[in-house]
């Protein structure tokens, strides 16, 4: 039976016909890879819903040949090629090439496959050589040790896989184990076709503990503690940061077993609405690495929707660490919003300190009053160019990080819930969250270590 029914393979063909999807998305869409979709698709093209029917066909050499020749006269790929001629497995083609240019179309020609014994003879003695003795001609040793054999042939039988194709050496040697008590081992193996060497492997590396056991427990901790918000890189930095050596390498494959994934970043809430004031240049060019503290900030504003209520957060970014210098949210996106986080922000430092404050062209930053506060305090205004995210780069990466993190895993039941949530988060991203750029500690932690205290 084929794993996928002509019903599926129909509705797979028709959503990729339906829309300018790629066949990458249209495989993540019904988890299949994407060269599948392409072969659906190319089947279907040429030959109707005959050409997704699960067919079993032996060619013989002039049909071989005959799609070699067309393949090379067209310059047509296997897939391509298979697909024009409804053959299943575009890989043979290969192998007819080879055999052509071997032999010629003798070599083309389906080889007779011998019928392979699936299961081992019973045990013969001298004097049956021309046939089975009848039973009354046996003696009772050689009866008892027939039904001996049958018995254990219909115990391994009944375990799973017995002499099914494609079982493992790994299942062969749990039956056999499971019957070891029961009957010989000699039989047994040479009934499930292991060599005994292998069986005793087999029995090694199953006994064996699992040597990461510690590690996908230290993994699955960090992991849950920080919500899902780390992927390997942070969670190494984090096992690294406990004193454990450990190669990044090793937790991505680790993770990937237990199915740990780190979430996914969402887009931003955009403010830009013209052209309303000043417009300044850009001071920042994308350097967005600072020397020192308070020498380089940025800010923006993202939204929040709940249940058809907005939240709207207004923060300031240090880009010495990536601290959240302040921050302030509000239900509508008035000026407000942001004035009263510069004013947070500008209460935080000194009279003689100047930053460079960067932001987008949003309407907010263009108003009189934002400039008259920054002039006030001889503070350079810096602006992104119109249309151009990467150049806020930075706070851009600090919106996706906290809705990915911490919006969209969780469920709010009102604004007040969200609000109170977002504020948690920001502490939580100055003072706990690790940056691998910041050598595996926190904003905070980056900025109170003695060594990288701003010299005087």
């Amino acid at each position: 039976m084929s794993k996928y029914s002509l019903s599926f393979k129909q509705s797979v063909v028709e959503f990729y016909g339906s829309g300018e999807r790629s066949y990458r998305e249209v495989g993540l869409r019904f988890g299949l890879d994407h060269s599948m979709v392409r072969k659906w698709v190319a089947s279907h093209a040429a030959h109707g819903v005959a050409g997704l029917c699960k067919k079993f066909s032996h060619y013989d050499a002039p049909f071989r040949l005959s799609v070699l020749e067309r393949m090379w006269k067209d310059s047509l790929s296997r897939r391509q090629a298979a697909a024009l001629f409804n053959i299943r497995n575009a890989g043979c083609l290969s192998v007819w090439d080879r055999q052509y240019e071997r032999g010629g179309i003798e070599a083309l020609a389906p080889r007779r496959r011998e019928k392979s014994r699936s299961m081992p003879e019973p045990p013969i003695t001298d004097s049956g050589t021309d046939g089975l003795q009848s039973d009354e001609a046996k003696s009772r040793e050689e009866l008892v040790a027939e039904l001996a054999y049958l018995r254990m042939e219909n115990a391994y039988l009944k375990k799973p896989g017995g002499l099914s194709a494609g079982t493992s050496n790994a299942d062969k040697a749990q039956a056999v184990q499971a019957l070891r008590p029961l009957h010989p081992l000699d039989g047994l193996l040479k009934l499930s076709g292991l060599a005994r060497s292998t069986f005793y492997y087999q029995q090694k590396t199953l006994s064996s503990a699992d040597r990461h056991a510690a590690l996908k427990t230290t993994i699955r901790s960090i992991f849950e503690a920080h919500k899902g918000r780390y992927g390997y890189r942070r969670v190494t930095a984090a096992i690294r940061g406990l004193g454990e050596a450990i190669n990044h390498k090793t937790v991505q494959r680790l993770m990937v077993e237990m199915g740990l994934k780190s979430l996914v970043r969402p887009k931003k809430y955009r403010s830009y609405k013209g052209q309303a004031g000043r417009v300044a240049p850009d001071l920042l060019q994308r350097q967005f690495t600072a020397e020192r503290m308070n020498q380089k900030w940025t800010t923006d504003v993202t939204e929040f929707n709940v249940a058809g209520e907005k939240l709207y957060l207004s923060p300031v970014m240090d880009l010495y660490n990536g601290e959240i210098v302040a921050f302030e949210t509000a239900r509508r996106p008035i000026f407000k919003l942001v004035q009263n986080m510069l004013t947070k922000a500008l209460d935080q430092i000194d009279d003689d300190e100047r930053p460079i404050l960067h932001s987008d062209q949003g309407w907010h930053y263009q108003m009189p009053t934002w400039n008259r506060m920054l002039e006030s305090r001889n503070i350079a205004q810096s602006m992104s160019r119109k249309g151009n995210c990467l150049d806020n780069a930075a706070m851009e990466s600090f919106f996706a990080t906290l809705k990915s993190e911490f919006f969209h895993p969780n469920r709010f039941d009102s604004i007040e819930s969200l609000k109170e949530g977002v504020e948690d988060y920001i502490r939580y991203y100055n003072n706990d969250r690790i940056r691998l750029k910041l050598k595996g500690l926190s904003p905070v932690q980056y900025r109170t270590q003695p060594l990288n205290l701003p010299s005087l």
